[in-house]
């Protein structure tokens, strides 16, 4: 329940209106429920003792009100209002059930939604630290979890208990005794049903949160790194893990489904026998045929709409307490916070004009960590193209990372044109630069929205993206396509070459026009031919945008203004023009 009153804290206003006259139409419901079980006994009373019904002195304001002058009437009266009763809580019901079932997978969606958001806003060390298959498993299956195992089974639930109340307070009203019997006796086994299966059903819960993340892995590494798969023939190895996490899913699930249904038919067959012992048990004791029918009558037809109330409510309880793990993960997920410029306008670049200033930076990656670098200081003017090397680990690509604001440095300043980067404008200095990395993430769609990168299709402008495929040395080949702009790449660039990528990867950053670009071993991975083309695109800014480029090479920096060395932790200056 704590964890069912958390979650509702995160739906809108708007979701909270319509789950509270999802609630007004269950009651409407209930009384449809409660009319049509109730006329039950009139019904049948007038058609197995019509004269002692139609002298009845409750049915006399009826008869009144209506205008009924005879027996036949009475019956056709009763007959008209059983049937429409009965026809309109039947209608009733099925419109609770839609209402129910597109508003739990609506707030599902939001759910969903919701934690995709929280996720992308995320800072960059969060990203570092956290596992995308978990992250991915959340928003898509554990959602799902959420919705078909909370939030509907909660609705279900909710609307069962006033069903239930509806239906029972007419039973009682009938026959208190016979019906306390049924009820308490019914309820009592289906909490005993609970309480056996309370443990088997948590057990399950956490195995298919944990599990499930396990599979989304399984699929992620085998599929992502398939080249080197099919080189190394592991597909084995990789289809043992997916069977490993997927074999104890099915299970659990299976084993759930299994407790949420069999007792639906104890309890129909228990049904069945309590109302032949109840009949057989009157017509010994000598009681009228007659009088008999209407109360067996108003019995087996409330059996009838108690029972399936009675399987939904524990069928509910059985499903939340079946998706508590999964429950616990969501909320996890959208316990995240975000930040302060989530819902803010797209922030103007910053203005860069003089320099770029490293104030006593120091960096480590937490307390028991060791530093990376420590009291770093200099200087790099606008239009500059400035190099950074150093051994693997030396801090090159953390470097870079604390310019773009990526990382927040653990002491120290970064200061652009005399105005400290803060967490109040960093996202202003984000826009006004871009960045180059090693490997180009390239989305399965076309060309052109690759190099606009994250621009809505409708919003691109295609002449700055013809400018910036000149400028990147790649508007021949491009050209020389059937498809032009519009041909797809395939997922992850498959139909390109790695200097293709490359190209692509620099014209998406100048694109964005930025003030400063940064190529974080950009290079590293390209053949001389191709480096050489790619460094070509670049050495053509120099002057226009300031360039911070990290790389092994010496190749690649030999044209830089200065060059800085990262070592044991410091930075000194081994170059300059």
């Amino acid at each position: 329940m704590n964890q069912i009153l958390i979650l509702w804290k995160y739906f809108s206003t708007r979701r909270k209106r319509q789950f509270r006259l999802l609630l007004v139409l269950t009651l409407v419901a209930s009384f449809a429920e409660m009319f049509s079980i109730g006329l039950v006994f009139p019904f049948l009373g007038v058609i197995a003792n019509p004269e002692q019904t139609y002298q009845h002195q409750l049915i006399q304001p009826v008869l009144q009100l209506f205008s009924v002058n005879s027996i036949n009437e009475l019956t056709l009266l009763l007959t008209i209002a059983f049937v429409s009763s009965a026809f309109f809580a039947g209608s009733i019901r099925l419109l609770l059930l839609y209402a129910t079932t597109r508003l739990s997978f609506a707030a599902g969606a939001d759910l969903s939604i919701d934690i995709y958001k929280r996720s992308l806003y995320q800072d960059y060390s969060t990203h570092m630290n956290s596992n995308s298959s978990e992250v991915i498993n959340s928003i898509v299956n554990k959602t799902d979890a959420v919705i078909t195992g909370v939030l509907n089974p909660v609705l279900i639930f909710i609307s069962s208990i006033i069903l239930m109340i509806g239906i029972v307070s007419v039973l009682f009203f009938m026959d208190f005794k016979i019906s306390s019997i049924a009820f308490f006796g019914f309820g009592f086994l289906y909490w005993s049903t609970i309480k056996i299966t309370r443990k088997k059903l948590q057990a399950n819960s956490t195995t298919i949160a944990v599990e499930s993340t396990k599979l989304i892995k399984a699929l992620q590494e085998g599929l992502g790194g398939i080249r080197d798969v099919l080189i190394d023939g592991s597909q084995g190895f990789y289809c043992k893990l997916y069977r490993e996490a997927d074999y104890p899913i099915r299970r659990a699930s299976g084993s759930n489904i299994f407790i949420n249904g069999s007792p639906k038919y104890i309890m129909e067959s228990l049904g069945m026998v309590l109302i032949a012992i109840l009949a057989y048990s009157m017509s010994k004791i000598g009681s009228d045929t007659r009088s008999i029918i209407p109360i067996l009558g108003v019995l087996a037809l409330g059996a009838q709409r108690l029972l399936p109330v009675l399987q939904q409510t524990y069928s509910s309880l059985s499903n939340i307490r079946g998706s508590k793990a999964s429950l616990n993960d969501v909320l996890k997920q959208l316990s995240r916070p975000l930040p302060e410029y989530t819902n803010y306008p797209t922030p103007q670049p910053m203005s860069f004009k003089k320099n770029i200033h490293i104030d006593n930076i120091g960096f480590r990656y937490s307390l028991d960590k060791k530093w990376i670098f420590n009291n770093l200081n200099f200087k790099i003017k606008k239009g500059e193209k400035v190099g950074f090397i150093g051994a693997s680990g030396s801090g090159k690509s953390t470097l870079i990372d604390i310019l773009m604001s990526l990382l927040k440095p653990t002491s120290g300043s970064l200061i652009v044109d005399d105005c400290e980067i803060t967490t109040s404008n960093y996202r202003s200095w984000q826009a006004s630069i871009a960045h180059v990395p090693q490997d180009i993430f390239l989305a399965d769609c076309s060309i052109e929205e690759n190099i606009a990168f994250g621009v809505s299709k409708d919003k691109i402008d295609h002449s700055r993206v013809v400018d910036v495929a000149r400028q990147a040395q790649i508007f021949n080949m491009i050209e020389s396509w059937p498809k032009k702009y519009k041909t797809f790449v395939g997922e992850r660039g498959a139909r390109l070459s790695g200097g293709q990528r490359q190209r692509i990867g620099v014209a998406r950053a100048l694109y964005k026009q930025p003030e400063v670009l940064f190529l974080d071993e950009a290079t590293s991975a390209l053949d001389g031919d191709t480096e050489n083309a790619v460094m070509n695109v670049i050495e053509s800014l120099k002057g226009s945008v300031t360039v911070l480029i990290v790389a092994h090479r010496l190749s690649t920096i030999q044209n830089c203004d200065r060059v800085f060395e990262l070592k044991n932790g410091d930075i000194s200056e081994i170059m300059s023009s």
